[in-house]
């Protein structure tokens, strides 16, 4: 093997190995306690059926490897003074993650009826994987983490976004074999290459090769020693061996290697940070290769379980009906010999609890796995967004691209708060129109340098790496322990992230409840270089389907925001960064296109969320002939265009313009806190008239929020149809229907008295649709009348 194993001299002595080795096996038999019993914790008296939980739950599997790290990491932290956060990435080895919380004693002072006794104990076993009780994985009502792991291959993504401008911490993050097959995983070994060793702390991968699966053999731990070794090397790692079976020899090298490893992160921070070495180190790792299953039942049946796929869940299954698989169990169990590691009152005994590190230190009780927590997380320093306003001296009157005047007051956000603000992005922050931010900071770099290079910069601000995986990843990570971040994507691509943002909104949901869990700052994602805006990409591109996905998640978790213009992103992006606990999507185009408010209007339509455009309609202070409601940027751009066209078809129609900027204002209360009442919806929409909704995404999301209000049998929605590939911006909206002329002629059809007179300007619609497909692929421009479009009337001019 290239990189071999350590041989110094052994470093525990006789006693210090027998106590750590007790402490293990107290930590795997609590999590085979957890697995299994309702009662008799102690097993006080032979195990019976009655002891028994009805439902088998669990994952003993990874369990022994990620007790036996926990064990380790205590010790280093207690001789070191280390600060880890521990990340498991198999997070299904929650039992081990429960029982090592509650051995340090962090478990029962924030549950204080899982005490530290028998009856704690009989509580902590019967809670897990029970109606009422925890989840088997390592969820958000586990002590010290923020990492759930039930979906594979993101742990280590979180582990660099929890290091990042944190110096002092070290995070040791646990990667299964089989998530090492995952795509995200593997993207997530380049973590190493934005890692500053100055500025930031140090990651600690120790990928534990325990063989399988939970029905197949693991890829990794199957490749030749040299072949894994080159992958790893490959990586930019220093790779460090710990492997076998026999506890006492295994114990010996875990400790050897982790006091190499915690000398080796030492030496690369101390090198960087006095010596200012501009050297990407290769930082250390640790592959730990140990039984799956590790002091679990050998064979079951005749057929090998440690070691095999077999010990992934519960080893011993259908104890009603066997009762060999009973006897085992109890074999099992008293192979920990409980007697020997907690009193008579079912308290550990006192040598093995002084292994724990105190307070703080402990990983279950490490602020920075709770929101940071106490004076760790805090808010920021933000510049008053009204300073960046565009001025709009009317309706329509200027052009501006809204995500270049985001970039300004992101740049200055950026510089009053240089160690707790990132920007993260795949590749895509001048392209998103957000680049004033290298005026402050570069994107970071740690790799060689060219003199061609720009806005490359060792320990840069800005995040750029090409999977939104990894952007996802470490903005998750870098929000749950109490840094603030925002997340620029083209809106198509976000889809990559779907399960990902699933886990986090759920983490939050969960975590909410919890009183002892501080409140973290909110994941903000900003979709920009949206599907109306395709000019040069095409079909590929198009998709606005992630605001479905978001939409289904609980009302206190999300929020959807569809700013019309540059004031409005800049008051809705202002409220997000210093909203805690959210995932915030704001969705806004970077193309120049016309302003509609000032910034005092601005800031009064975002707080309202939606509203009603009295200088764009014609019906003030009476009940309209037909509302025009529209939200995101350009339908609301070809709403007033339809407007501007039946105003001066039919000058004596009353039409009132409702613009939304927050999605959530058209559920009812019930079902989202920014919803409207009944009463407010239909003083806005009315109960009877027709409404015509241009909107920014699919269609059938406005039905879905509004199926319960008075009008919705009224309710006309256009959006995205999945039509259209590469074409101009107005040919977009022309073939998914949400142009300025059919939404004029839907007006038309569903105004009654205009059915009757109208048929002549459908007809000038209709014409005017001819008249734009031919010339649309004749020039490739949109027709002239639409290109030089502008709001023709002011602010305070009415017609009819």
């Amino acid at each position: 093997m290239t990189s071999p194993m350590i041989t110094d001299p052994d470093p525990l002595s006789p006693q210090e190995l027998h106590l750590l080795d007790a402490y293990w096996r107290a930590a795997n038999y609590l999590s085979v306690g957890q697995i299994y019993l309702l009662d008799n914790p102690l097993l006080n008296v032979p195990l019976t059926l009655a002891h028994i939980k009805p439902r088998l739950l669990g994952h003993w599997g990874t369990t022994p490897g990620l007790n036996f790290i926990y064990v380790h990491l205590n010790r280093l932290i207690r001789e070191q003074g280390a600060d880890i956060l521990y990340i498991a990435g198999p997070g299904h080895g929650g039992p081990g993650m429960v029982a090592n919380t509650y051995l340090e004693g962090t478990y029962s002072e924030i549950y204080p009826g899982v005490s530290q006794d028998e009856v704690g104990m009989r509580r902590l076993f019967k809670q897990f994987s029970f109606p009422g009780g925890i989840p088997s994985h390592v969820a958000p009502e586990t002590p010290g983490s923020i990492h759930e792991g039930g979906e594979l291959g993101y742990s280590l993504a979180h582990a660099y976004g929890a290091a990042f401008d944190n110096p002092g911490l070290l995070v040791a993050c646990v990667i299964g074999d089989g998530e090492a097959e995952t795509g995200p995983l593997a993207g997530s070994w380049h973590g190493n290459k934005f890692l500053n060793p100055v500025t930031d702390g140090a990651v600690l991968p120790i990928l534990h090769l325990n063989g399988y699966k939970i029905a197949n053999p693991a890829l990794l731990a199957r490749l030749e020693p040299q072949e894994l070794d080159t992958l790893l090397r490959g990586y930019g790692h220093q790779p460090y061996y710990v492997e076998g079976s026999d506890p006492a020899d295994v114990h010996q090298q875990m400790a050897r290697t982790l006091e190499q490893v915690w000398t080796d992160i030492q030496g690369i921070q101390r090198r960087a940070r006095r010596e200012w070495s501009a050297e990407r180190p290769r930082w250390p790792m640790i592959v730990l290769r140990t039984p799956k299953g590790w002091t679990g039942p050998k064979t079951v049946d005749g057929k090998p379980t440690e070691g095999s796929w077999r010990s992934h869940q519960v080893p011993l299954a259908n104890l009603a009906e066997n009762p060999e698989h009973l006897r085992q169990l109890e074999a099992w169990m008293r192979s920990y010999r409980p007697e020997e590691l907690f009193d008579q009152t079912g308290r550990l005994i006192p040598e093995l609890a002084a292994l724990a590190p105190s307070g703080e230190r402990r990983m279950g009780a490490n602020p920075h796995a709770n929101g940071g927590g106490g004076l760790l997380t805090r808010g920021l320093e933000l510049p008053d967004f009204r300073n960046y306003a565009v001025a709009v001296p009317h309706p329509g009157s200027v052009d501006g691209e809204a995500t270049r005047t985001l970039g300004g007051f992101l740049r200055d956000v950026m510089k009053a708060n240089m160690t707790r603000f990132r920007l993260f992005g795949p590749d895509e922050t001048a392209s998103n129109r957000l680049d004033s931010v290298y005026e402050v900071s570069g994107k970071t770099w740690e790799e060689a340098l060219l003199p061609t290079d720009e806005h490359l910069e060792r320990g840069g601000r800005v995040m750029e790496v090409l999977s939104e995986h990894l952007c996802e990843g470490w903005l998750e990570g870098y929000t749950l322990t109490g840094r603030h971040g925002l997340f620029s994507c083209y809106e198509a691509f976000i889809h990559i992230v779907d399960s990902m943002f699933n886990q986090h909104a759920k983490w939050l949901k969960t975590s909410s409840a919890l009183h002892w869990r501080r409140p973290v700052p909110s994941l903000n994602i900003l979709l920009t270089s949206h599907v109306w805006r395709q000019d040069h990409n095409g079909n590929s591109h198009q998709d606005p389907g992630f605001i479905d996905h978001v939409m289904n998640k609980k009302a206190g978790v999300v929020r959807v925001y569809l700013p019309p213009d540059a004031n409005c992103l800049l008051s809705v992006m202002d409220h997000c960064l210093r909203s805690r606990q959210y995932v915030n999507v704001v969705v806004a185009g970077k193309q120049l296109a016309p302003q509609w408010l000032e910034m005092d209007a601005a800031v009064k339509h975002c707080a309202a969320g939606l509203g009603i455009w009295e200088w764009a309609g014609t019906s003030e202070g009476v009940e309209p002939d037909v509302v025009m409601a529209c939200a995101g940027d350009v339908p609301t751009l070809e709403t007033l265009a339809a407007v501007a066209l039946l105003r001066e078809q039919f000058p004596d129609l009353g039409i009132r313009v409702v613009n939304v900027v927050d999605l959530m204002t058209l559920q009812p209360q019930s079902e989202h806190p920014h919803g409207l009442s009944d009463l407010d919806f239909d003083s806005l929409f009315t109960r009877d008239k027709p409404i015509i909704f241009a909107y920014h995404g699919y269609p059938w999301l406005i039905h879905r929020l509004t199926y319960r209000r008075h009008g919705h049998a009224n309710l006309h929605v256009h959006g995205y149809k999945e039509e259209g590939s590469t074409t101009t911006p107005f040919d977009m909206t022309v073939l998914n229907d949400l142009d300025r002329f059919h939404l004029a002629t839907d007006v038309i059809d569903h105004v009654p008295r205009l059915q009757e007179i109208g048929a002549d300007v459908k007809q000038l619609f209709q014409d005017k649709l001819t008249e734009h497909r031919r010339y649309v692929r004749e020039t490739g421009q949109d027709i002239p009348e639409v290109l030089n479009w502008r709001w023709p009337f002011g602010s305070g001019e009415r017609s009819g």
